[in-house]
């Protein structure tokens, strides 16, 4: 006899549990939420609470004050019928209420990043005198090497005695097995030549 587990208020058998527990996991829904608005106190609460009043659940997010702005990226699921309507109408009356720029996609079922299974991870950090180009020709060239970018950072920052801006920034990505680290390696030291930049390229 199989052994019993509980789900909810009923006892079934530990196999038919299984079951319907995956069946839940490929029902839930998932989205990306991204939104704008003019910094203040009180938004991160404002953005959580229309997400668990729709419904849903926030599992990853990366959020962030720029200048007089707060911006935020979110991946949240859910599950029951209409949704994605409810959602969307929640959106538009946190745009209404609080002056912010909501965006919501749905994500497609079993979706995941474009990393092939042989992937290496790598991390590339720059640093050097603000200039136009950075972010463009290291993104690039990781991009002509089939490098998938998963996450970057970059910031400003003054340096010491002199205050002149410095752009740092750490550029997370995969790598096919085959690529040519080498060959890798001196296309970004010709991108170090000409920016007269300082960038470092190692395993994660």
């Amino acid at each position: 006899m199989d052994e019993q587990v509980g789900l909810h208020s009923f006892i079934l058998p530990q196999g038919i549990a299984r079951r319907l527990l995956d069946y839940n996991a490929r029902m839930r829904q998932h989205f990306i939420l991204t939104a704008v608005g003019q910094d203040r106190p009180g938004i991160v609460a404002d953005l959580a609470e229309m997400i668990f009043q729709a419904g849903c659940n926030l599992e990853n997010s990366s959020m962030v004050n720029l200048g007089s702005e707060f911006a935020t990226m979110v991946k949240i699921s859910g599950q029951g019928e209409g949704l994605t309507d409810r959602l969307r109408l929640a959106c538009k009356h946190l745009e209404y209420e609080k002056s912010m720029t909501i965006f919501i996609k749905p994500i497609a079922a079993g979706a995941t990043p474009a990393t092939p299974p042989d992937a290496r991870p790598f991390v590339l950090k720059t640093m050097g005198e603000d200039k136009a180009g950075i972010v463009a020709r290291t993104a690039r060239t990781v991009s002509d090497f089939g490098g998938n970018i998963l996450e970057l950072n970059s910031h400003l920052r003054p340096a010491a005695g002199t205050g002149t801006l410095l752009y740092e920034m750490e550029m997370h990505f995969d790598l096919p097995g085959k690529a040519d680290i080498n060959a890798l390696r001196k296309s970004l030291d010709g991108i170090e030549s000409a920016l007269h930049i300082d960038i470092a390229l190692n395993p994660a």
